[in-house]
């Protein structure tokens, strides 16, 4: 049993308040059960010293894919489809067993110790049960699925072609087993690719099982306008007018990017509950395009931050992603949109709603679960602190480097910078060895 006081901590709530207090946080087991000042320690607890400190709640990413971090480099200065046909399905299709382990690690690896303690993730076609298990191992909290790609296309290489009742059976045999897993840390979301790779009635019967199962749908739409173009061919229809027409537009949806919205996909999106996704960093180094957050926002659209994926970023860093969210609207619409705040609460809270956590994740609230991070903002480079914010120092100012301690569930993942459950050298020598595997079987372009 998990016995924790973390003591005389600067606590950035992000409660309904938002309060911002000085004390302690006392955790047992997995969840949050006291907090307050000076609170006494009991005998059997592991006391941590916050002193000077900061302690936030645990960043929530909602598009990651774990299964492309070892292509990190090797897809540079592309534009989304030429990126996907001629780098990425053609590496998807390289991968083993091995390889998709030791990607998730490393992608894993990198998140904990920039302070993410929950993601959204989405596999490729095959060998998802190699980063479930390196999930399992690494401690983080995960929504992830395998991806399905049951439309043939010449564009595609042959191993990520499926069949659709085998891209079904598949994802429902993974769901079966790890749904639920380790008291409710791993989670299973179908995860149709895009409209573009999944035929009508595989997204139609994704859309029963969703139901059926109450589990998330974690798909990409309107990322490019490429893609859109493509999409209407297909179907007469827009991307998210077309989801909404077969049935996946509700609250179970999350959708990553949604950059070129019509206005009636904005209503549809908003009436239905779907979640967004909003990836500044991939979708400006892809040229996609720069999502309307501040109007989605001021309409009452839920938005949350994710890193996407190691090639069209090239990091998963939350504050990366947070800073870049607040500042590439700001020339558009002024230098008060987009504030730190509102910020720094898709990073927590917004998340949280996202995976339909709220209640337990994304706050730092007596009775949650205990997912933390703990920030040395004692740095040249967040200093003065005097009569500053915390927040706008967070978001603005501090950097991943400052991330010292990383929490999920109770269990210290990372401690004074380093990683307990991921064995770097191990990780780095065997990414490089699974790279250069996966090089020689992949024509690229």
């Amino acid at each position: 049993m998990t016995k924790l006081l973390i003591r005389n901590a600067q606590i950035v709530t992000m409660n309904a308040l938002e309060d911002i207090i000085q004390g302690d946080i006392r955790i047992e087991d997995d969840r949050i059960v006291e907090i307050g000042p000076e609170l006494e320690p009991a005998g059997d607890e592991q006391i941590l010293d916050a002193t000077g400190r900061t302690v936030i709640p645990g960043f929530v990413q909602t598009h990651i894919h774990l299964c492309q971090t070892l292509f990190r480099g090797k897809g540079d200065d592309l534009e989304l489809l030429d990126w996907l046909r001629k780098r990425i399905w053609p590496l998807e299709a390289a991968h083993d067993e091995e390889s998709i382990y030791y990607s998730a690690m490393l992608g894993i690896g990198e998140l904990i110790q920039s302070g993410t303690t929950t993601i959204v993730d989405m596999e490729t076609v095959h060998h998802t049960e190699s980063a479930f298990r390196a999930i399992e191992q690494s401690g983080i909290r995960a929504v992830s699925g395998k991806v399905m790609m049951d439309r043939k296309g010449s564009d595609v290489p042959l191993p990520l072609q499926e069949e659709t009742a085998s891209s079904i059976q598949q994802s429902v045999d993974l769901l079966e087993k790890w749904h639920g897993h380790d008291n409710g840390r791993i989670q299973y979301a179908f995860s149709p690719r895009f409209v573009i790779s999944c035929t009508e009635d595989l997204l139609k019967e994704v859309a029963h099982l969703s139901g059926k199962y109450n589990v998330k749908v974690h798909t990409h739409a309107s990322e490019n306008t490429g893609e859109i173009e493509l999409v209407e061919a297909m179907t007469g229809m827009r991307n998210i007018v077309y989801l909404d027409h077969i049935g996946l537009a509700n609250e179970r949806l999350i959708l990553a990017h949604c950059i070129w919205l019509s206005d009636e996909e904005k209503r549809i999106i908003r009436e239905r509950g779907v979640h967004v996704s909003h990836c500044p960093g991939s979708n400006l180094k892809l040229a996609s395009g720069i999502a309307d957050v501040p109007e989605m926002l001021d309409t009452s659209i839920s938005v949350s931050l994710g890193a996407d994926g190691a090639p069209c970023n090239n990091n998963l860093d939350m504050f990366n992603e947070m800073r870049l969210a607040a500042i590439i609207q700001k020339p558009a619409h002024g230098p008060t949109c987009m504030d730190a705040r509102s910020v720094f609460r898709m990073a927590t809270i917004g998340g949280a709603k996202a995976v339909g956590m709220a209640d337990e994740i994304g706050s730092i609230e007596t009775g949650k679960k205990a997912d933390l991070a703990i920030l040395n903002l004692n740095q040249f480079h967040t200093f003065p602190s005097f009569d500053v914010d915390p927040i706008s120092r967070i978001v603005y100012s501090a950097t991943r480097a400052d991330v010292e301690t990383t929490i999920v569930g109770g269990r210290i993942l990372m401690d004074k910078g380093i990683v307990r459950t991921v064995d770097k050298d191990t990780v780095l020598r065997e990414a490089d060895l699974s790279i250069k595997r996966l090089l020689k079987r992949s024509p690229l372009q």
